[in-house]
């Protein structure tokens, strides 16, 4: 796990830049505890195949930039993308609201 920093909250991201554990992602997890995330990078799509909860996708650029916010994503029908993102963050349906993601916001990194 390591540390983001954005509008003032602390974040527990969990990085995934393997192969296998990109292509796992959150699949057969019961659930995402608030403010905690997984990064999966590279990566500027996702799908939802084999998720038991709705998630919140970021889309970030190289610098940590948000160029998109995907909202409550539904498991098993879902699908988002962002052309141009370096990576994706997952995090629990409504963290994007609670925490005022917006577009154009940078994550710090510890």
């Amino acid at each position: 796990m390591e540390k983001f920093f954005i509008n003032g909250a602390t974040l527990e991201i969990e990085i995934a830049e393997s192969f296998f554990s990109r292509f796992r992602g959150l699949m057969l997890r019961s659930r995402l505890e608030k403010g905690r995330g997984l990064l999966l990078a590279p990566c500027n799509s996702i799908h939802m195949l084999f998720m038991r909860f709705a998630i919140d996708v970021i889309y970030l650029d190289k610098d940590f930039c948000i160029k998109k916010i995907a909202r409550n994503v539904l498991p098993w029908i879902g699908m988002s993308f962002c052309f141009g993102a370096w990576a994706a963050l997952e995090m629990a349906s409504g963290e994007a609201e609670r925490l005022k993601f917006a577009v154009g916001q940078k994550f710090q990194r510890n």
